[in-house]
Formats: structure tokens, C-alpha cells, sequence
């Protein structure tokens, strides 16, 4: 007598970001170390209209920062953020696929606390991670082109979250003198040792929390604008 096939069970749903193995362990270990040694050699200038920084243990806020302009953005928050924001802990929202199981743990060695999550995977429990870190203290990033692109567009979901936490969201950029561009969708930018940084923070955008979706889109494209003009490639 056949037996009956096995009912396969039903997924629950929940997508478990995927966690670095060992290489990849040593491999961001070697990028937080790469990174700290040529931002040693660089010379940072700080442009800064954003405003905020004068709160210090009063600011809280979402940063936005374009995704090729990862490399420097924690060295950023450790140099610049963190010293002018009362030691305020980071939340940064990071891919929930393998790559960003690597920079997840390269953001936690720069002492920041990465929620796994993108529009494509594990989007609504991310939101609501940023939205309970916000509640805890923390201030915000997030790169508003990520993960796939298309490169220096702006997309909803930074906007959503600056309406749900009620934070202004500070628009970020910096320019390399000396770096390697990728051939990535984002072409992401490597910087090289003894150049200069420029790092540009703008005015800060405010989305009401009763704003409709015209006014959260002419916010997107205001943010958009806004990043455009501190961006020299």
C-alpha cells in the first residue's frame, strides 16, 4: 500500500537575515582595519548646515548618505556624529542577504547597531527595529538608493520612517580627492590614503505625520535635490 507523501510545512514568513561565516568574519575584521588605516591618513574637513549638531545630547536624527559612500560614513559617525551628538548610539539599516551579513558585522565593530532589512526582504520587521531604536535613543541611517539602486535615486522608504519617528532627516555626501570607483551599479568609491575628505552635511527635511502621499513624495524629491547638491563626484 503507498503512503501518503508528507504535507510539506507552511513557512512562517520570517525572513532570518543571514549571518557572516568565518571567512567572513576575518574578511570585515580586515576591512574595519583597512579603513581605520587609510581614514589615518586623511585629512577630514567638516561642512555642516544641518544645524543640529548645535543640540548635542538633544539631537536625534535619520542621516541619509548615498550608498557608493559607505566606506567612510562610520568613520564619520565616529569622528564627527557621535562627538557632537552626546555619544548617541547609531542604527544603521543593512541588507538582510549575505553581503550585508558583512557589513553588518563591520558596522558593529565600528560600535554601531546594524537592523537587517530592504524593501525586498524583511522590510516591515526592519521598520519597526529603526522605529524601536529611534524610541531607545538612537539616531538614524540609512542609504536612500540602496541596496540595488538605481544609484543617487531617493526611495520612499526613508521618508516612511522619518514620518513614523517624527525625526528630521539630514541629507550627507562627501568628496574624495583620491579613490577608486567600482564597476558596480553604485560605483562605489574606495578612498585612498593621504587624500582630503570633504564631508557635507545639508539642511535638515521634516515629513508631518500627517502628510499625504503627494506631500511624502515631494519630500522624496526635495531629499533627492538636496543630496544632488552636496554630491561632487
Amino acid at each position: 500500500m503507498t503512503q501518503p507523501k508528507p504535507i510539506p510545512a507552511r513557512k512562517s514568513g520570517v525572513v532570518v537575515p543571514q549571518k557572516p561565516k568565518w571567512h567572513g568574519l576575518l574578511a570585515a575584521r580586515l576591512i574595519y582595519g583597512l579603513t581605520q588605516l587609510v581614514a589615518a591618513t586623511t585629512r577630514f574637513r567638516w561642512e555642516d548646515k544641518s544645524g543640529l549638531m548645535k543640540l548635542g545630547d538633544n539631537h536625534q536624527a535619520i542621516y541619509s548618505i548615498w550608498h557608493n559612500r559607505l566606506a567612510y560614513s562610520l568613520v564619520i559617525y565616529q569622528r564627527y556624529v557621535r562627538e557632537h551628538t552626546g555619544g548617541r548610539e547609531l542604527a544603521s539599516l543593512v541588507s538582510a542577504s549575505k553581503d550585508g551579513g558583512l557589513l553588518a558585522r563591520v558596522l558593529e565593530l565600528f560600535g554601531t547597531r546594524p537592523v537587517r532589512g530592504s524593501s525586498s526582504r524583511r522590510g516591515p520587521q526592519a521598520l519597526r527595529e529603526m522605529v524601536s531604536s529611534a524610541a531607545e535613543g538612537c539616531i538614524l541611517a540609512i542609504t536612500p538608493d540602496g541596496p540595488r539602486g538605481p544609484c543617487y535615486q531617493v526611495q520612499e522608504g526613508i521618508i516612511g520612517l522619518a514620518q513614523v519617528t517624527a525625526l528630521p532627516v539630514i541629507p550627507v555626501s562627501y568628496h574624495l580627492t583620491f579613490k577608486i570607483r567600482m564597476k558596480s551599479w553604485d560605483r562605489f568609491q574606495v578612498p585612498l590614503p593621504f587624500g582630503q575628505c570633504t564631508v557635507r552635511f545639508g539642511e535638515p527635511i521634516t515629513v508631518s505625520r500627517s502628510a499625504t502621499d503627494e506631500e511624502r513624495e515631494q519630500l522624496r524629491l526635495e531629499l533627492q535635490k538636496r543630496m544632488m547638491d552636496l554630491t561632487e563626484d
